[in-house]
């Protein structure tokens, strides 16, 4: 095959033209992520490093636990996951809400915040023992999460409206955001570029987003006056932040980037927690069976899943009996979804695939429980925020 000179000149130019479109492609696709935080490996799924069985070295030699913070008898239970068994149990502090992994994945954090009082702690687990530490004493820890860089802790100070800055491991106050306007602050996720987070106003039925690098309040959105969002979760993508609000009985859907509203999915009573499937295709949804914060026992309870792709509920799984799903995570093989029953003193654990749910008796109103060891790099908070 022969080529004139301009023939040349044109297959040239195209073969440039074309590698310029590889690049421009590439470079599109990469997230430019904030200084110390680690690369966004698949900007399609940022889930996908915390996928079937992705462990960390950090976590090797942990045990296979599940760690149940339980908020009215001041305790822990831990059960095996192998065997659905309860193996442990000891005391933590004052009202122990959540069990969240620290960044490093080296250690589990037990936020006691001792509601309505002035001595908060937090109780650290040694995942490798699976036995507490010695408390170290914090002002209201509801909740807690990690900077994405995992220098410092946040730890949510939810009656202050108000967001610690912590050292992530001696927890020496660094500093201090007041968020006044965002009543009940609690749950949060963080954009896929660690630039911003947005965090659930409980009761004010808004949201706040919070500029990570500046670390100011960037401005508030109201959901549904009179709804109370909790939990909250970002799309693989990160294009939408998805809200779980308890009075509206199911999720709003929010443009992270133009803080708006541009949807809601319904669910079932009494939305709370939220949880994306090992492989990053599903979000499974609480569905607490109350619109009350303390409900009552056997209450229409369950889990719907939603699918990320058509933002669908493709399936809804019922508490035979009752019961009141709360907090949990997902096991490293994906197999079982954990769930706290808050209202029947029992944890839950649903089988992925069929639906059906092993209950466990455990203490006094559970709640955040955390699944051991999880996948991924590291940890965002909450009861394992994994990528």
């Amino acid at each position: 095959m022969k080529f004139d000179r301009f023939g040349l000149l044109a297959l040239r130019a195209g073969t440039v033209l074309a590698g310029l479109c590889v690049c421009v492609v590439a470079i599109a696709q990469t997230v430019i992520t904030v200084p110390g935080m680690p690369p966004v490996t698949n900007p399609a799924d940022m889930y996908s490093s915390a996928g079937y069985n992705l462990f960390s070295p950090a976590v090797k030699g942990a045990l296979p636990r599940i760690y149940v913070p339980n908020l009215r008898s001041n305790d822990v239970y831990v059960i095996d996951s192998a065997t659905f068994k309860v193996v442990d149990k000891f005391p933590v502090g004052r009202s122990p809400q959540h069990v969240v992994p620290s960044w490093d994945l080296k250690t589990l954090w037990v936020t006691n915040n001792a509601e309505g009082r002035t001595d908060g702690s937090l109780t650290p687990i040694d995942p490798m023992t699976g036995k507490p530490g010695k408390e170290v004493m914090v002002d209201d820890p509801y909740n807690m999460y990690f900077t994405p860089n995992g220098k410092e802790a946040i730890v949510v100070a939810e009656a202050h409206a108000r967001l610690d800055f912590r050292d992530a491991h001696t927890m020496a106050l660094k500093s201090q955001l007041q968020v006044p306007e965002c009543k009940g602050i609690n749950h949060a996720d963080f954009s896929i570029d660690g630039k911003y987070a947005i965090f659930t106003c409980e009761f004010g039925g808004k949201v706040a987003k919070i500029d990570m690098v500046n670390r100011k309040v960037v401005g508030y959105l109201l959901l549904r006056k009179g709804g109370m969002p909790q939990d909250i979760r970002v799309s693989p993508d990160g294009k939408v932040f998805y809200v779980a609000d308890m009075m509206s009985d199911g999720v709003f859907l929010i443009d992270g980037d133009s803080f708006t509203k541009i949807g809601f999915i319904k669910t079932g009573i009494g939305t709370h927690g939220m949880y994306p499937s090992r492989d990053g295709t599903k979000l499974y949804v609480a569905n607490r069976g109350s619109n009350k914060v303390h409900g009552p026992r056997n209450g229409p309870g369950s889990v719907s899943v939603i699918d990320f792709a058509t933002r669908k509920v493709v399936a809804h799984w019922p508490i035979p009996g009752g019961g009141s799903p709360d907090m949990g995570n997902v096991t490293a093989d994906g197999k079982y979804l954990w769930l706290s029953g808050r209202f029947d003193d029992v944890v839950y654990a649903f089988d992925t695939t069929t639906g059906q749910v092993k209950i466990i008796k455990v203490g006094m109103e559970p709640h955040g429980l955390a699944v051991w060891p999880q996948p991924g790099r590291y940890s965002l908070g909450h009861t394992g925020i994994m990528r």
